[in-house]
Order: C-alpha cells, then sequence, then structure tokens
C-alpha cells in the first residue's frame, strides 16, 4: 500500500474543471477520504484549507494529512504531511511541504517559488541538498493545484475525449506535465446519496505502481465546488479505491440527485 496518500492526494487534488466565475472553495474548507485497498480500509486523507501570511502577502494555507487506519497499520503504516502556501487571488504556488513516513520511507522537502526570477528551490532537509528549477508562471505544486483548477476552468467547455494539461513541481524529478483526459458525465453512488460527476482518466506512470498509463479514474462533482467523489486505480499488485467521506465548510451546495 505504499504511496496510498501520494496517490490521493495527486489525483484526488488535480480534480479538474471549475466554474470559473463563481469561487469553488472558501477558507475552512475540509475534506475527509477513505482509501481501500482491496477489502481493507486501508487509510484515510484530508485537507484543510486556513488563511495565512507568506512575507506580508494573504496566502491560503492548506494542510494535508494521510494516515493508515485498523488491521492495515499493522503491516504497513503510513503518515504523511502535505502543506502549501498559494497566493489568495490566482492561486500561485509560494511554498510546498512534504514529510512523510510511508513503511519506513521518509521524504522531508520544502520547495520555495521565487517567481520573480522565475525560480524555484527544492530543500532536501534530510539529504541536506538543495535544488534549482526554472520555473514559468504557469508552475503549481501538488496542492495548489487543485484550487488552481477548481477556479480557473469552465466544465461547459469541456469537450469528450480532450487532453488537458499542468505543470506541476513535485519533487527533486523537476517539473512534469500533469495531464488528464475527459471521460463525460456519470451518476456515482456516494455514501451521501447519488452524485452527478465529471470523470476523468489521468495519465500516469506506469510501471513501478499502476499497471497500464490509463489504470486511474476519477469522479469530481459536477457543481460548483468540483470536489473528488471517487478514485479508482488499478495497480501493478491489488487494486485501490478512494471515496469521499467527510466535508464541511463548502462553499457552494453539495448537490445530490434526489430519486
Amino acid at each position: 500500500m505504499k504511496k496510498l496518500y501520494v496517490i490521493i492526494l495527486l489525483f484526488g487534488s488535480l480534480s479538474l474543471s471549475a466554474q470559473g466565475v463563481r469561487t469553488a472553495y472558501k477558507t475552512g474548507e475540509w475534506l475527509k477520504f477513505r482509501i481501500h485497498y482491496g477489502f481493507l480500509n486501508a487509510s484515510y486523507a484530508t485537507l484543510h484549507l486556513k488563511e495565512d501570511k507568506i512575507d506580508d502577502i494573504p496566502v491560503h494555507h492548506v494542510v494535508g494529512i494521510g494516515k493508515t487506519t485498523g488491521f492495515a497499520s499493522l503491516f504497513f503504516k503510513v503518515n504523511d504531511r502535505y502543506e502549501s502556501y498559494f497566493d489568495k487571488r490566482d492561486q500561485k504556488p509560494y511554498r510546498f511541504i512534504r514529510k512523510i513516513d510511508e513503511g519506513g520511507y521518509t521524504r522531508d522537502t520544502e520547495i520555495n517559488f521565487h517567481h520573480e526570477k522565475d525560480l524555484a528551490v527544492l530543500h532536501d532537509k534530510k539529504q541536506k541538498k538543495k535544488f534549482r528549477f526554472e520555473v514559468d508562471n504557469g508552475i503549481q505544486d501538488l496542492i495548489s493545484a487543485f484550487y488552481f483548477l477548481r477556479s480557473n476552468y469552465d466544465s461547459k467547455n469541456l469537450v469528450i475525449g480532450e487532453v488537458l494539461t499542468l505543470n506541476v513541481l513535485f519533487d527533486d524529478d523537476g517539473v512534469f506535465p500533469f495531464k488528464l483526459k475527459y471521460l463525460g458525465k456519470e451518476i456515482i453512488r456516494s455514501k451521501f446519496g447519488k452524485v452527478e460527476c465529471l470523470k476523468f482518466r489521468p495519465f500516469v506512470q506506469y510501471g513501478r505502481v499502476f499497471k497500464e498509463e490509463e489504470s486511474l479514474s476519477l469522479w469530481v462533482s459536477n457543481d460548483h465546488n468540483k470536489i473528488p467523489i471517487r478514485i479508482k486505480a488499478d495497480l501493478r499488485i491489488g487494486s485501490i479505491k478512494a471515496d469521499l467521506d467527510g466535508f464541511n465548510g463548502l462553499k457552494n451546495q453539495f448537490k445530490i440527485i434526489m430519486d
């Protein structure tokens, strides 16, 4: 179950399509996801949106937490923390923190974005190394991408089969183009009832974790919130499913289809 939280955070946070004019979120928003590995309720992940300042600039501060629970934690422990500080107006990232422990695999990194210099500096605190990357104006980190996409894309303009790309800086591998294919609308039966969703197919790197490039599917609520409802992935060994398990402080009404 290694990388369970990375999967939910990466593909949950890159839930494409938003309503553009209407704000998709507000300070205080909290989302919780339950991750299943086979028949096990393997772990959970949460995202909490707060307010803060970076060099006197008002920013949103998001804290993402991921942990294994119950029986799963007996044979594989995950304790992950992600943080992102991004501009309240245009979702431009200023700082990204990744501190994880996944079955003994640990990382402790911090990325600081210097947009005036088109530069990002990643500090690997464990290895005591720093990496410099040239970045453009459209760069996002893993978390800020979630909020950027929710606020800057209109679902009405999506075309089935269209592939959309966003540049993300996540680790010392550098900037990578994350791609999503839009597959259309689908109704998902969730813990909260039936929800009309937009379905996407993220392109992933197959081999070490995933079976193939199109091994993952993502369903996002087709309302003004644009929050992930379900994520499913076929892995080289087994499969995982992540479902929205709880929420609080949504900006807009969460739409449920009444039978």
